[in-house]
């Protein structure tokens, strides 16, 4: 078998991409398609960091068009996003993939802070890193 193209990848998958067929929320059929390939790129060696959206849950836009402070309707969508990379979180370890999640928006019950190099370490460690907010 040929070596990967890369060594490391950063995966942006948006909140819709979550829904499936769905209106809105988490399609768990869809979910664990996403993850069925994650762990297929994650066996060849490659290091995978994920970038997720809220779109399939809230948006921040939408929220302030609404007449809600945009502000507020960003944080919201952030949000969003780390409800998203718990769901994503939680669906690699049933696949017995290690993730590990980290935010900006401090939270330090569910998920770690920001940290670049920290997140590179997890990284060289074979976990996959999901960042939401």
């Amino acid at each position: 078998m040929a070596a990967p193209a890369y060594k490391r990848i950063l995966l942006k998958l948006s909140g819709e991409a979550l829904m499936g067929n769905d209106a809105y929320g988490i399609n768990r059929e869809t979910l664990a398609g996403i993850v069925a390939e994650i762990k297929s790129v994650a066996d060849l060696g490659v290091e995978i960091g994920v970038v997720i959206g809220g779109g399939n849950i809230f948006r921040g836009v939408a929220g302030s068009a609404a007449g809600m402070d945009r502000a507020t309707a960003d944080y919201m969508g952030m949000l969003a996003t780390v409800i998203n990379a718990l769901a994503l979180a939680d669906a690699l370890e049933r696949i017995g993939l290690v993730p590990r999640v980290q935010t900006a928006i401090e939270m330090r019950a569910v998920a770690e802070p920001y940290i670049r190099l920290r997140g590179i370490r997890h990284l060289e460690k074979g976990r996959v890193l999901i960042l939401g907010a």
